[in-house]
């Protein structure tokens, strides 16, 4: 294999440019071309309309910064299989034969990956390095670490102006329908409530939580002043199972609904249990807050960190996975292996997995949710017991890192 090409797809995050950055490397050490196509999956569609692609020689390469986030490659949400041209594969094809490309490195998440079977199935050659700040494949995926972090900064952070005005903070993050940033983050964040879409949400139970939490901090500080923060994933399900959309913002290029809303929905049961408890008005007396028909309840406000989450710099943990799942996919399509998508590398070992598997979403274990919940983290829910199973490890373990 003498020229291959890169493609970031799907949405933005961490350790995408180490991702590039270990592709172009180990390209040059097998004294392999690597080129640039852009703007993702759109860009592969009109590959044949190009004049020419960057190579990413190593002066070019040097220009890549591996711990800012984001894709010196460009992304784009297209699905191949929906483009309506009877002919798009032979057009792909046609694309990839006229600058002479072998194989691809294609760095995306679920909805990306399942392009990259389809384009394995038509003939295609590509390895999967795997990308989502959702953490929900089958692999640890290049992004989740950055966006986790990020997470937890500006939770921590926030409780410096839910503390200021008393308030209760909700914080709405991406994850779709699987809550492991959500987790990770509001556990990194100290939150006192976690709502993920792996648990329907018993709004009576989580308003008793805060009710208690946040009037136990205000009535224990010198000077009243207490917060409670909740952090909260976009595919959350109200009790009865019910999904938390707004249905004005319509779906993505996937077929998708758009989430949006689940923060907003998470402050007006608050707000509505709050208005409707004669305790809560006693408890502003007391402390000194009430004012009448000014300020009679505590406040609960919407911050929705979007896709602050995402940007601006990677974490030092996606740019050591980033580069090294490059480095691996090189290494594999060198070896004549397509369909593949990489799990990491251990010592001298790579390890990858069928891509129709590695997409398969991957959800939050409830054993390991009611740990947190026995620690007193509220997941909107009857707490569960944490039984624990004791395990003795004999031998090597083996690590990432």
């Amino acid at each position: 294999m003498k020229r291959i090409g890169i493609i970031t797809s799907g949405g933005d995050c961490g350790g995408l440019n180490a991702v590039i950055k270990g592709v172009a490397q180990m390209a040059h050490k097998k004294g392999i071309s690597c080129f640039v196509i852009p703007n993702g999956y759109a860009g592969l569609y009109n590959l044949i309309e190009f004049d020419e692609l960057v190579e990413l020689t190593p002066q070019r390469v040097d220009g890549i910064e591996s711990n800012l986030a984001g894709s010196e490659a460009g992304h784009s949400r297209v699905k191949i299989k929906k483009i309506e041209d009877p002919d798009k594969y032979e057009r792909i094809k046609a694309g990839l034969e006229k600058f002479s490309l072998e194989g691809l490195v294609i760095s995306g998440g679920d909805d990306s990956g399942s392009v990259m079977v389809d384009l394995t199935a038509h003939g295609i050659k590509c390895i999967h390095a795997p990308k989502t700040m959702d953490l929900d494949l089958q692999t640890y995926s290049v992004g989740a670490d950055s966006t986790i972090n990020r997470i937890a900064n500006f939770g921590e952070e926030l409780k410096t102006t839910g503390k200021t005005h008393n308030r209760i903070i909700v914080m709405e993050v991406f994850g779709r329908y699987a809550g492991h940033t959500a987790l990770r983050g509001g556990v990194g964040a100290d939150a006192d409530a976690i709502l993920i879409p792996e648990i329907p949400i018993d709004f009576d139970i989580l308003y008793e939580h805060v009710k208690k939490r946040l009037t136990r901090r205000i009535k224990q500080s010198d000077i009243k002043a207490g917060t409670y923060l909740i952090v909260v994933a976009e595919g959350i399900r109200n009790a009865n199972g019910e999904e938390l959309i707004d249905e004005s913002a319509g779906i993505d290029a996937f077929g998708h609904k758009k989430l949006a809303g689940a923060g907003k929905y998470v402050c007006q049961e608050l707000t509505k249990r709050f208005k409707k408890d004669p305790a809560i008005k006693e408890f502003m007396r007391e402390a000194k807050m009430f004012v009448p028909a000014l300020y009679e309840i505590p406040e609960v406000r919407e911050v929705r960190p979007g896709h602050l989450v995402r940007c601006g710099h990677s974490s030092a943990y996606d740019v050591n996975f980033g580069k090294e799942a490059g480095a691996a996919a090189v290494i594999l399509l060198d070896k004549g292996i397509s369909g593949m998508t990489i799990a990491g590398i251990s010592g001298r070992k790579i390890r990858y997995i069928n891509t129709q598997e590695a997409i398969k979403q991957r959800h939050v274990n409830l054993d390991f949710v009611s740990l947190h919940e026995t620690m007193g983290v509220c997941f909107g829910r009857k707490s569960a017991a944490f039984n624990p199973e004791l395990e003795e490890i004999k031998g090597k373990v083996e690590r990432y890192l």
